[in-house]
C-alpha cells in the first residue's frame, strides 16, 4: 500500500490494524443447543422483496452445523404475508421455526384503531403466530389520523398489549435506537461513519423525533401498564449502552426480559458489566443475533459469550467496522448460565413449546 501523509489522510480512508498479539479462538461449537430468539427470515426487510433466506434447506444445514435448534422469525407481519411465512417455516418445519406477527399500525390513520388491532391480533393468533414483533417505527414515525405521533404507551394500545398476554403471545419490542442516533451529527458522535452511510437513522431532530429518554420512559410505562404480558425488550433492553438502566428495569418489572441481538459492539465494550447482568438475571436474557444466519456470524457470538478473547472484531466480513471504530472483548460467561442463555430462557419466556 502506498505511504500517505498523515496530514492528507482523511478519516474515511483510515484503516488502522491492531498490533496487539492476542489469542484467537476459532471453530467454536456452542456449549449448549442454541435458539436464535431474534432473526429475520421473511421478505419485510428485503431490499428486493425476495425472501431473505432463498433456500430453507441450506438454512437448516447451517443451523445444524452451528448447533442452532430453533430460530424465531420476526417477519410475519399480518394477513397473507403472515400465512406465507407460517407455510414456509413453521408449518413446513414445526420444530425449527416460530414466526411472530406484527400489528398493522396503519389502523391509527382511521377511527377506532384499537378495535382493528384487537381483531388483527386474534386472527394472527388463530393462524399460528407465536408472538408479536413491535418495531421502532412505533414512537418514531407512526402517526394517527390527526397527525399526532403514537408512542408505545398510547392508551389506545393498552388493550392490545393486554390481549397479547391473555393469548400467551410474548411481545418482542424494539423502542428507540442506539443513543448516538439521537445525538447531533458532529465531531463527537461515535457512530458518524454509520450515520453518514445511512442518514435516515439519525433521529437528532427534536422537532421531528422524541428524545431517547422519552422513548425509554414510554417503553417502561408500556411494560408496567400490562403486567400480565411478557415483553422482551430487544437489543439489550433497547439500551445496551447503559446496563445499569437495563438492570433497574429488569429488577423493577418481572414481566420483562431482554435479548442480546445486534449489540455485541456495545456489550463487548463492557464485558464485565454484561457478565454481572447475566449473573444477576440468569433467566431473563435471551440469545439472538439479528444477523444473517451464517456459521461465521454464529461462531463470533459463541466466541463473545464463552471465551475470554480480547481485541476481537464485532463484525463479520467487512474490512470497515459496521458501527463504530472499536474492537471488543469477550464476556467469558460461567458454564452454568450458558444453557439458559443459549436456549432455556427463550424456550420458557417465548413459550415455544419445543423439547
Amino acid at each position: 500500500m502506498k505511504p500517505v501523509s498523515a496530514r492528507s489522510l482523511s478519516v474515511a480512508e483510515w484503516r488502522p490494524e491492531s498490533q496487539a498479539r492476542v489469542r484467537v479462538t476459532e471453530g467454536l461449537r456452542p456449549a449448549a443447543p442454541v435458539i436464535d430468539a431474534h432473526n429475520h427470515l421473511g421478505r419485510w426487510l428485503s431490499p428486493t422483496g425476495d425472501w431473505l433466506v432463498p433456500d430453507v434447506g441450506e438454512l437448516l444445514d447451517i443451523m445444524d452445523e452451528a448447533g442452532v435448534i430453533h430460530i424465531v422469525n420476526l417477519d410475519g407481519l399480518w394477513g397473507h404475508e403472515l400465512e406465507e411465512n407460517l407455510d414456509r417455516y413453521d408449518r413446513a418445519h414445526p420444530d425449527r421455526f416460530s414466526t411472530f406477527c406484527h400489528l398493522d399500525l396503519s389502523a391509527f390513520e382511521r377511527t377506532n384503531p384499537t378495535h382493528a388491532l384487537v381483531i388483527g391480533l386474534r386472527r394472527a393468533h388463530r393462524s399460528g403466530a407465536k408472538g408479536v414483533k413491535v418495531w421502532k417505527d412505533l414512537g418514531l414515525r407512526v402517526r394517527d389520523g390527526r397527525g399526532r405521533l403514537v408512542m408505545p404507551d398510547d392508551d389506545r394500545l393498552r388493550p392490545v398489549w393486554d390481549l397479547a398476554g391473555e393469548l400467551g403471545m410474548p411481545v418482542m419490542i424494539h423502542t428507540a435506537d442506539p443513543i448516538a442516533f439521537f445525538e447531533p451529527l458532529d465531531s463527537r458522535n461515535e457512530r458518524i461513519d454509520e450515520l453518514t452511510r445511512v442518514p435516515e437513522w439519525s433521529f437528532a431532530d427534536r422537532e421531528r423525533f422524541p428524545s431517547f429518554d422519552l422513548l425509554m420512559e414510554a417503553l417502561e410505562r408500556t411494560i408496567a401498564g400490562s403486567p400480565g404480558t411478557t415483553f422482551v425488550a430487544a437489543h439489550v433492553g433497547c439500551c445496551a449502552e447503559d446496563l445499569d438502566r437495563v438492570d433497574r428495569l429488569l429488577r423493577t418489572h418481572a414481566n420483562m426480559a431482554i435479548d442480546i441481538s445486534a449489540r455485541l459492539d456495545e456489550l463487548g465494550r463492557q464485558p464485565r458489566r454484561f457478565r454481572h447482568l447475566v449473573l444477576d438475571h440468569p433467566d431473563r436474557i435471551l440469545f439472538g443475533t439479528d444477523h444473517p444466519v451464517t456459521v461465521e456470524e454464529l461462531r463470533l457470538h459463541y466466541r463473545f459469550v464463552e471465551t475470554d478473547d480480547e481485541q476481537l472484531p464485532y463484525w463479520v466480513g467487512s474490512e470497515v467496522p459496521t458501527k463504530g471504530r472499536w474492537l471488543i472483548s469477550a464476556a467469558h460467561l460461567p458454564a452454568d448460565v450458558l444453557p439458559g442463555l443459549y436456549s432455556g430462557n427463550a424456550r420458557d419466556t417465548l413459550r415455544l413449546g419445543i423439547a
